[in-house]
C-alpha cells in the first residue's frame, strides 16, 4: 500500500497541530477499515465515522482490548510480539508488532528529541524484572539505545550493584554524560546499598515495584533517589507494552510527549467526552507510530495536561492491575 508507506515518513515528521490532526484522521480511517476489533468497537458505538473532523472525536480504544484480543491492522506475520509484564494469574497484553523498524524509529527519534544524540551517553539499564522475562519492550529499547550509543562501558545489569558502583564512579570521573534507565525498585536498592554523589547523572525511573517493595508517592520515592545520588531532578519514562512511543518526565513529574504522539484527558463517569486543560480524569493515548495495531488508546491512567502540552500522572484506577511501564504516582 503505496499511501502507508508514504504515511510511514510523515509521521515522524510533524511540524503542526493541524499535520498531526490530518495524519490523526488518515490512521484512523485506516485502522477503522483494516483493524477488525477497532471497527467492532467503533460502531458498537454508534458513531458516524463520516461526521469525525478533529482527533477529539475518534473512538479511544480500551487498552484491555490488547489482553483477550489481536489488535492488529491488515494481516500480516508480525516481526516481534511484545508482552506485558504481570502477576501470576494476571492475563498479560500482547502487541503484534509487524515493522520492528517504527518501533525503532519511534524511541531513537524520541531519544534525541529530548536528550540529544544517544552517541553522547553512556546508557546503562538496571532492568531485573525485565531482563527475567521474554517480550519486553522495554528491554528490546534499552539494548538498542545501548548498541546505538557505541561505548563499550554501556550495558545492562541485573543486581550487581557494587559492580555498577564502582562503574559509575568510574564513569563521573571521567566526566561522561550517563544515562541510567531502571526500574524503580532495583534504583532504590542502588541507592540504599551503594549511593554515590554525580550531580549530573541522568537517572530514569521507569515502572513499579513489582511487588517488590512498598509502594511509595512520587515526592517521596524521588526525594530519596535525589538524597542518594546527589541529583536535582530524578527523570522518568512513561510508556507501555501497548505503545510503540514514549513520553519523558525531566523532573517533578511533569511529562513531555514527542511530536507524533499526544494525551488527551478523559471524562472518568463519560468516557467519550474529552475534558479541557487542566481537569483531572483518564488518560487517552494517541500514538501514531501504533500505526499497524491501534493508534488510539485508553489506559487504566488517570491524568491531566496542562497549556504547556505537558501532562502529569495521577495515579491509576482502582480495578485495573499495576503492571508495565505506568508509574505508579499518588
Amino acid at each position: 500500500m503505496p499511501e502507508i508507506t508514504a504515511l510511514k515518513k510523515r509521521i515522524f515528521n510533524i511540524n503542526s497541530p493541524s499535520d498531526f490532526n490530518d495524519i490523526a484522521l488518515e490512521i484512523f480511517h485506516f485502522q477503522y477499515k483494516n483493524n477488525t476489533v477497532y471497527q467492532q468497537f467503533v460502531d458498537s458505538l454508534k458513531i458516524q465515522i463520516s461526521k469525525i473532523i478533529h482527533l477529539s472525536q475518534i473512538p479511544f480504544l480500551p487498552v484491555e482490548f490488547f489482553k483477550d484480543h489481536s489488535i492488529i491492522s491488515g494481516k500480516f506475520i508480525p516481526e516481534i510480539i511484545f508482552t506485558s509484564s504481570g502477576t501470576t494469574g494476571v492475563q498479560t497484553s500482547k502487541h503484534y508488532v509487524k515493522d520492528i523498524h517504527l518501533y525503532e524509529k519511534s524511541f531513537l527519534s524520541s531519544f534525541h528529541y529530548f536528550f540529544g544524540e544517544v552517541t553522547d551517553y553512556v546508557v546503562i539499564a538496571l532492568l531485573p524484572s525485565y531482563l527475567e522475562r521474554e517480550g519486553s519492550s522495554l528491554v528490546y529499547m534499552a539494548n538498542s539505545l545501548i548498541q546505538s550509543s557505541s561505548n563499550s562501558e554501556s550495558g545492562f545489569y541485573l543486581n550487581e550493584f557494587e559492580e555498577l558502583y564502582v562503574l559509575l564512579n568510574s564513569l563521573k570521573e571521567k566526566e561522561k554524560k550517563v544515562v541510567l534507565l531502571g526500574v524503580t525498585y532495583a534504583l532504590l536498592d542502588l541507592a540504599e546499598q551503594f549511593p554515590i554523589n554525580f550531580p549530573d547523572l541522568i537517572l530514569m525511573e521507569t515502572g513499579g515495584m513489582k511487588g517488590k517493595r512498598k509502594e511509595l508517592i512520587r515526592d517521596e520515592l524521588h526525594l530519596k533517589l535525589k538524597k542518594a545520588f546527589g541529583i536535582s531532578q530524578v527523570y522518568s519514562e512513561y510508556g507501555m507494552t501497548e505503545l510503540l512511543s514514549q513520553a519523558y518526565s525531566k523532573g517533578e513529574g511533569f511529562f513531555n510527549c514527542p511530536p507524533w504522539m499526544k494525551i488527551l484527558i478523559r471524562d472518568i463517569n463519560d468516557p467519550l467526552t474529552i475534558l479541557p486543560v487542566g481537569k483531572a480524569g483518564g488518560i487517552n493515548v494517541i500514538d501514531l507510530a501504533n500505526l499497524y495495531s491501534c493508534s488510539f488508546i485508553a489506559t487504566q491512567d488517570l491524568g491531566k495536561n496542562y497549556q504547556n502540552s505537558s501532562f502529569e500522572i495521577l495515579g491509576r484506577f482502582d480495578n485495573s492491575d499495576v503492571r508495565g511501564c505506568n508509574l505508579m504516582i499518588g
